[in-house]
């Protein structure tokens, strides 16, 4: 009788086999909570404490708790948790790129249709593409040249579905005397109808599909011009500013409260920080740094004399708990002898894309 000849250790068919059994055993026993703690633990502590600042309490809590429970990690399970991470957000770049459509056509090229259409899928069901998407990778210059004919609200309500940097681009190069006019729109914009979007988008794109979501979305807001703002070139927000203040003094002061925050006191240089440090009273600064990150105290410390740090930390240790609305009014009075300085050209606040041009 002829012996059987033993199936060949790298027989394909059932390495594939083995592959396949860990792929579902991976997908039915491993929960979303489980698959973070594993993530977060391969990362390591200080990349994990990063990620956690971004996190509310509950996520923190129950994250924590699936890490406690971890005994063991296996390797297969840790590439796995890696792989699916790093599949996700590479999707997720693609649909921030160019859409939905434009994703699915670079996954399905790279990983196949089924992988592909599993993980669009997966990333659907918590994404709700944004009113506009088709006009992410639009050159700015050609939008500007669609739409700067139109009336300031259509301009507005698209703006404030872009992300800040385009919409900065933009909104620096419409008509002066349509700046601050699309600017006051945005900011005190709230809710738009879906018959609205619909509308405004088969104008721009008239083979673009009907917005599918039937509630209303919001955009614009303070908080969006605010973003818009902080990157267009600094004539542009100063121009629109003063019209503001004169067509609306309340929604001016609220702006310009919102677009430099205590915590970007890090942008300000050596000499800057001296500067303001000698216009605050010393309560005030010892109560605003009660709650902000080791960065920005140090940056204040590194500022001041030792005595003078040794006083701040001491008052910050004697006051004890403090209330966050007494600490966040001590960081808007400091807030405000910022601006005021550079109002008065005594210090200048850093901004994103600004060069570094001596005059």
């Amino acid at each position: 009788m002829a012996k059987m000849s033993p199936t060949p250790r790298g027989d394909t068919a059932g390495s594939h086999s083995s592959k396949d059994s860990k792929d579902v055993r991976y997908k039915e026993e491993l929960s979303g909570k489980q698959k973070a703690a594993i993530f977060l633990v391969t990362l390591g502590s200080d990349i994990s404490a990063e990620i956690f600042k971004h996190l509310g309490e509950d996520e923190i809590e129950t994250i924590t708790w699936e890490i406690a429970r971890l005994e063991k990690i296996e390797a297969s399970e840790r590439d796995m948790v890696l792989q699916e991470f790093q599949e996700l957000m590479m999707a997720q770049d693609f649909i921030t790129t160019g859409g939905i459509d434009y994703a699915q056509e670079l996954l399905e090229k790279s990983l196949g249709h089924k992988k592909a259409m599993d993980i669009i899928n997966r990333l659907t069901n918590a994404l709700k593409t944004r009113p506009f998407d088709f006009i992410r990778r639009t050159d700015p210059t050609n939008l500007l040249n669609l739409i700067q004919q139109e009336h300031p609200q259509t301009i507005a309500l698209i703006l404030a579905y872009l992300e800040p940097a385009r919409a900065s681009v933009i909104l620096a190069q419409l008509p002066q005397e349509k700046q601050s006019d699309v600017a006051k729109r945005i900011a005190t914009m709230d809710r738009t109808s879906p018959e609205i979007l619909r509308e405004v988008e088969r104008v721009l794109d008239k083979k673009l599909s009907s917005v599918s979501q039937e509630d209303y979305t919001t955009a614009g807001g303070v908080g969006s011009i605010v973003d818009i703002l902080n990157l267009v070139d600094r004539s542009t927000e100063k121009a629109i500013i003063e019209t503001l203040e004169e067509e609306d003094p309340e929604l001016a002061e609220e702006i310009k409260k919102r677009m430099f925050v205590f915590e970007d006191i890090v942008m300000l240089d050596d000499r800057a920080i001296q500067r303001v440090v000698r216009e605050v009273d010393a309560n005030e600064l010892a109560k605003a740094l009660k709650s902000v990150d080791s960065e920005v105290q140090d940056k204040i410390f590194r500022n001041v004399s030792k005595r003078a740090a040794a006083l701040l930390k001491e008052d910050m240790d004697y006051m004890g708990p403090t209330r966050r609305k007494d600490v966040e009014e001590s960081q808007q009075k400091i807030v405000s002898i910022i601006r005021k300085l550079e109002e008065q050209g005594d210090i200048v606040i850093a901004r994103a894309g600004e060069e570094d041009i001596l005059i």
